[in-house]
């Protein structure tokens, strides 16, 4: 007879079937072969290679070169990669422990149901060319872990090549610590990224193995004390999560990815948001000498040789040329006919203002901008006679 936990596993296969099937029938956009700048309703890429006509960046197109492998596919993780997909990555692989629950994901794929994890397919109707490469497991068991590291460094779109980012999207230390050792033994760059347990905070962060800190350089107390994580958890208290808090933290993050790959703009180290207070607090961190992890260290003193092999830039100060006449007997000098208090009363009030911007100009006021000097008062007499007056002065 066949057990309940059988029937059980034969239904959620079969519904994975029926959502395979609904997902082909609603696949109608084609694969492209090469993205286009033409403004018609069949480019689904125009705007996207409107920036280069633009010239914020130099060659969109090369988007679809690049692999990215997203860690979790949670709040953060599953809008990471739907974002991904949307500007035309060229491959993503996904990698999570549990399937991806309902409250984080109705709105992404409105026919998931706990236990399903349908983001590939519904990604594929979204845009046909990427592709996707998906596991599910525990990356911190060791034979996950090994297997985890070998997609890292030989799952990119060209066999045998790294992926181009590593992005974890995770909401556990112990899985971070897993992807921090994974990417400072393969000198791997990533990007990390979090979101506070009561939902109204989080941030994104750089990290180059050698060259910035790493997930252990500087780690949580829950890191640094060696507490069991599993013991700080209540049980039956679960985290908070916002949707629009997620979707800050997955925007900033792409968009930190997409300035890192396509080379425009200015990559953030470290990048917060507080929704509190809609702060944004930036900061770098360099990598610690005292790390725990050995792989962190080694990867610091091969930096430090490369820069100090790397030629040192010679600055150049410029030298004010000081006029100087050949011949001034008279002693002749220019000088502003308005003092500084003229200056200052003509050009206008300005507004306080935070640091780092300016006003592009000001308007004077109504009455500081009128002469003081003699008027002419009005008179009915015309030009002609007022010149002949004029000539008898």
């Amino acid at each position: 007879m066949t057990s309940v936990e059988e029937l059980k596993l034969r239904v959620r296969e079969l519904e994975n079937e029926l959502i395979k099937c609904k997902q082909k029938r609603c696949t109608a956009i084609p694969r492209i072969d090469k993205m286009s700048a033409e403004v018609v309703d069949s480019n689904p890429y125009s705007r996207l290679m409107a920036l280069k006509r633009m010239g914020i960046v130099e060659d969109y197109e090369k988007i679809r070169t690049f692999t990215v492998a997203v860690v979790g596919v949670g709040g953060v993780g599953s809008v990471t990669a739907e974002m991904l997909t949307r500007c035309g990555i060229g491959k993503v692989i996904q990698t999570s422990h549990y399937y991806i629950n309902i409250s984080f994901y109705h709105s992404f794929q409105p026919n998931a149901s706990d236990g399903q994890c349908p983001s590939v397919q519904h990604a594929l109707t979204i845009n046909p060319d990427v592709q996707f490469e998906t596991h599910n497991y525990n990356i911190t068991t060791m034979d996950n872990f090994a297997h985890f590291m070998d997609r890292i460094s030989h799952g990119a779109l060209q066999d045998g090549k790294a992926v181009d980012l590593v992005l974890s999207c995770v909401d556990n230390f112990e899985a971070r610590m897993a992807i921090n050792t994974a990417c400072n033994e393969l000198s791997q760059i990533w990007m990390e990224s979090g979101v506070s347990e009561n939902a109204v905070s989080g941030h994104i962060q750089l990290i180059i193995p050698g060259e910035t800190a790493c997930f252990a350089c500087a780690p949580p107390l829950v890191v640094a004390a060696n507490i069991d994580e599993k013991t700080l958890k209540r049980e039956g208290v679960c985290a908070a999560s916002l949707p629009t808090t997620m979707g800050v933290v997955a925007g900033i993050l792409v968009q930190n990815v997409l300035k890192y790959l396509l080379k425009f703009g200015t990559v953030s180290h470290y990048l917060g948001y507080n929704a509190m207070q809609d702060f944004f607090p930036t900061m770098a961190m360099k990598a610690n000498p005292t790390c725990d992890d050995r792989h962190c260290r080694k990867r610091q003193d091969v930096y430090k040789k490369k820069e100090a092999e790397r030629p040192k830039k010679v600055v150049e100060q410029a030298v004010e040329e000081v006029v100087v006449h050949e011949e001034n007997d008279w002693g002749i000098e220019l000088v502003s006919e308005q003092t500084d208090q003229e200056l200052q009363a003509a050009s206008g009030p300005v507004p306080d203002l935070p640091e780092g911007i300016t006003v592009a100009y000001t308007i004077p006021d109504k009455e500081t901008g009128t002469s003081e000097g003699e008027t002419v008062e009005e008179t009915e007499q015309s030009l002609e006679e007022l010149m002949a007056q004029m000539r008898t002065m």
